[in-house]
């Protein structure tokens, strides 16, 4: 009886173990849920992702170089972004991947392209980053002007960090709330535009004009519109953001309809917001120190204005900036599990805080910042420049990837070489202007030395396979006698317990 008993107390606690492990193992399903996106989420976060400075204060420039004319730049850099993100989505939807497009052009090309896809982007993104940082405490300066730009810029660097620190959950709420904050000042530029255009609201600065002539449109010239390609393209940068972000749909078949809405989104308001720019200021009055839209609504009865969009300048470029850490977080953490970078920065604290590598891109953002403060404004504007070029390389790494990886037939082959077609013309473009010309050839540098590193390290990781050390991630297979780096036919190997030798005939 005592026996029967004893049995009876295991089987119990056997069975309340079990129970406990079930609901553990469903508290873990869910919460495996709650990270994940639906289309219209994702839809949400790359638009704020992607309305930042480069919009809000980069088509000031834009406009000054291509007059009116820039809104078909813009519309053309729409859709190629467009055939851009759709040649990613279906990437996504075939195989999701957490490298997202550097995972891809591994896939295509080998490592060396996967390597060099990565880095591109890292470095890229950090040195956006520190000139993001930089015109952030610019702005925040307008209300106090007695604080050093350093200690805005490791304050708004610090509290991004700490939100990427605290995974998708935070990182989501933030930006989804800075994107209806974004999209509500658009709307409210819209509006009182509109309302100063009917002489609903008197005292403009400017007299509203709407250009009816050739030179009116293309002040100057052809080569004018074709040097202000590039900040069109700037406009829509965020998109690798939105491509790392695809991992977490709920249908990752449902990509593509998450870019499409996204980039018909920023496409009507950026038409409509910049036309009603180009209309109301005239060309002289655009720079690239103050926001077309703040000079578009100069008025004596508009006094608030100002303090208003300075304050949106810091929403749109904190939330592109808190976009960026994410993605350089993800990317980072790519290739440190690929081998590609230190494995150290792959590890997580507790399994969840991706500690090391949040504290290489610090250590990054803190040179960033430095570079952007201690060099002359011309010199990093041209850093800058050639950052937001290799963007537009990966761009085309993402394009030449889906033609190997993706049968999409001979539309979708015509599709490709056009946005392959746009972006050498936005490339080219920065050519024809004193100002973007020294990032090009910068630009060329940074790549070259990065495809050095990478073909350095291909050779050495050809060697170490070469003589039978092969890579840590196969080391570490679990023990298994027909493993084809465990079985080796001149040695023994063990089955069952039995120890069995080759034939020696």
């Amino acid at each position: 009886m005592n026996n029967m008993n004893s049995m009876n107390n295991n089987r119990s606690s056997m069975n309340n173990n079990t129970s406990k492990k079930n609901s553990s193992s469903n508290a873990k399903g869910t919460a495996k849920q709650e990270g994940r996106l639906k289309w219209w989420q994702l839809s949400l976060l790359g638009v704020a992702g992607t309305i930042g400075t480069g919009y809000f204060l980069g088509s000031s420039l834009a406009i000054s170089m291509g007059g009116p004319a820039v809104l078909i730049a813009y519309l053309l850099a729409a859709a190629g972004t467009y055939i851009v993100f759709d040649a990613l989505a279906a990437m996504t939807a075939e195989q999701p991947e957490e490298g997202s497009f550097r995972s891809y052009a591994k896939k295509a090309f080998g490592g060396l392209a996967g390597f060099g896809s990565g880095w591109v982007y890292l470095f890229s993104e950090l040195l956006i980053m520190g000139s993001q940082l930089t015109a952030l405490s610019i702005f925040a300066r307008f209300w106090l002007p007695a604080v050093p730009m350093w200690a805005f810029a490791a304050g708004f660097g610090l509290l991004g960090l700490v939100i990427v620190f605290f995974g998708n959950k935070g990182f989501d709420r933030v930006e989804n709330v800075l994107a209806i904050i974004k999209m509500a000042a658009i709307v409210m530029f819209l509006v009182l535009a509109a309302a100063l255009l009917a002489g609903w609201i008197h005292g403009g600065k400017y007299e509203p004009k709407v250009p009816s002539s050739y030179t009116a449109w293309f002040p100057s010239g052809w080569t004018g519109l074709w040097s202000s390609f590039i900040f069109a393209f700037y406009a829509y940068g965020g998109i690798e953001v939105l491509g790392i972000m695809s991992n977490r749909l709920e249908k990752p078949e449902e990509a593509p309809k998450a870019g499409k809405v996204m980039l018909i989104t920023l496409a009507v308001v950026y038409g409509l917001s910049i036309g009603l720019a180009v209309t109301m200021v005239p060309l002289k009055a655009f720079n690239p120190k103050e926001s077309p839209f703040v000079l578009a609504l100069s008025s004596e009865h508009l006094a608030f204005v100002p303090h208003l969009f300075n304050g949106v300048l810091i929403v749109a470029g904190f939330s592109t900036m808190t976009a960026s850490l994410y993605a350089v977080a993800s990317m980072i953490n790519t290739l440190a599990k690929e081998g590609d970078a230190p494995r150290l920065f792959a590890v997580k604290w507790k399994d969840k805080y991706p500690l090391y590598g949040l504290g290489l891109i610090a250590c990054g953002l803190i040179a960033a910042i430095i570079t952007a403060l201690l060099l002359p404004g011309k010199v990093y504007e041209y850093i800058t420049t050639a950052a937001g070029l290799m963007l537009l390389y990966n761009w085309s790494f993402i394009l030449l990837s889906s033609g190997r990886l993706v049968s999409s037939g001979r539309l979708g082959a015509v599709k490709r070489w056009i946005g392959l077609v746009l972006i050498a013309a936005a490339v080219s473009g920065t050519l024809f202007h004193a100002l973007s010309r020294p990032g090009f050839f910068i630009s060329l540098l940074l790549v070259s030395v990065i495809a050095i590193c990478g073909f350095i390290v291909e050779k050495r990781r050809a060697g170490r396979e070469g003589s039978g050390q092969g890579d840590s991630s196969e080391r570490e297979q679990p023990h298994h006698p027909y493993h084809p780096q465990r079985f080796r036919p001149d040695k023994p190997y063990r089955s069952k317990g039995i120890i069995r030798q080759k034939s020696r005939t």
